[in-house]
This record gives structure tokens, C-alpha cells and sequence, in this order.
């Protein structure tokens, strides 16, 4: 074998030999630097953590929506439990909203009224229509004001015009219901109370 063959082949392991070596030099440069290695599953930030973690959690509530429908009974008393929930919804604002308690109250008399005066079932649907509009106002006026009590317990700017204007809200549908049962009850009312004055 002449010289130069024996001078190739060492040229040739000693450049493989260094190469070995740069290698093994970033492979432990990687690891000191928290850079992921090859054939190393790489590291999750923070971000992607969370979106692994929102993910997992969705596909949890996915498959719990699935049990869920797929068992008839399952359904059906959660349908239910919904109605507990809103029956709830109704008895809190009652119970702990004066306005509410004046609405029912204004609402028994109207409706006493309208079975007194026998008004037609057009007129009794006109009357309900204005009851439930001010109890619905007044419902969100109360999720309105318990957000923004959740949120914060000092003044705000913005608290206090939520909570003006879901208290408007409920001035204007008291309005409206207050021209409803005009519109419906004084037609009734004005020959009644001609023939007590005698004319």
C-alpha cells in the first residue's frame, strides 16, 4: 500500500474524529442550554402547557357531552334539574328584590281586576305580556347588579352605569305596563264609575 493511501486514511479518521467530537461538543452545549436533543421529546413552554391543558380538558367535556346524550336517563334529569335551577332563578329575585315583590303584588291586583271586569282573553294576554316584561327586566337588573358586585366592591364609573341602566331598563318596561293596563282596564273602569256618578 503506497504513502499516500496511509496519508488519505488518516486525513480521512482524523476528520471523523473531530467531527465525533463538535458533535458530542452540541449535543452537551444543547443540554446545558435547555435546547431540546435529538431524538429527545422537546420541552412545552408555558403556552404550549396551557393550550395542552385546555385541549385535554376539552376533549373531557366532549366525551362527557357524549355520555351525557347517549344516555336517555342522564338527559332527561338534567332537562329537569334546569327547571329547578330557573325556579331557583325566580324565587331569589322574590325573595330578596323589593321591586320584585311589588311587581307580584301589582301583578295579583291586576289580574283580580281583569277577572272582575271580565276583559276579553286579547286583553288578559296584553296584561300578562306587561306583567312578565317588568319581572324579566327586573331579573336581569338583579344578574346585573350581582356581576358587577362580584367583580368589584369599590365605585366605579362603569359599575354604576350597569347598574343605572339595567335599572332603566325596568323603569321603562313599569312605563309600558303602566300604559298597557290604561289602554286596558279605563275602557272598562270609565262606564262604571259614569253610572255611580249618575250620568
Amino acid at each position: 500500500m503506497s504513502a499516500r493511501h496511509h496519508q488519505h486514511r488518516a486525513q480521512t479518521s482524523a476528520r471523523g474524529a473531530h467531527g465525533y467530537a463538535e458533535g458530542r461538543g452540541v449535543v452537551a452545549h444543547a443540554a446545558r442550554s435547555g435546547y431540546p436533543q435529538i431524538g429527545m421529546e422537546p420541552a412545552l413552554g408555558p403556552r404550549a402547557q396551557a393550550s395542552d391543558v385546555a385541549a385535554q380538558r376539552d376533549a373531557t367535556e366532549h366525551n362527557t357531552t357524549l355520555r351525557v346524550h347517549a344516555d336517555p336517563a342522564t338527559s332527561w334529569a338534567a332537562f329537569l334539574r334546569s327547571f329547578i335551577y330557573a325556579w331557583n332563578g325566580l324565587v331569589h329575585a322574590l325573595r330578596t328584590q323589593r321591586n320584585a315583590r311589588i311587581h307580584a303584588l301589582l301583578a295579583l291586583l291586576a289580574i283580580s281586576m281583569g277577572l272582575w271586569l271580565r276583559i276579553s282573553p286579547v286583553e288578559f294576554a296584553m296584561v300578562f305580556v306587561a306583567i312578565t316584561g317588568v319581572f324579566i327586566a327586573e331579573m336581569f337588573n338583579t344578574v346585573a347588579e350581582a356581576c358587577v358586585d362580584l367583580i368589584t366592591d369599590q365605585y366605579h364609573p362603569l359599575a354604576r352605569i350597569a347598574k343605572d341602566v339595567a335599572a332603566g331598563a325596568v323603569l321603562l318596561n313599569a312605563m309600558l305596563s303602566v300604559v298597557i293596563g290604561l289602554l286596558v282596564f279605563v275602557p272598562h273602569l270609565w262606564p262604571l264609575i259614569l253610572h255611580r256618578l249618575g250620568r
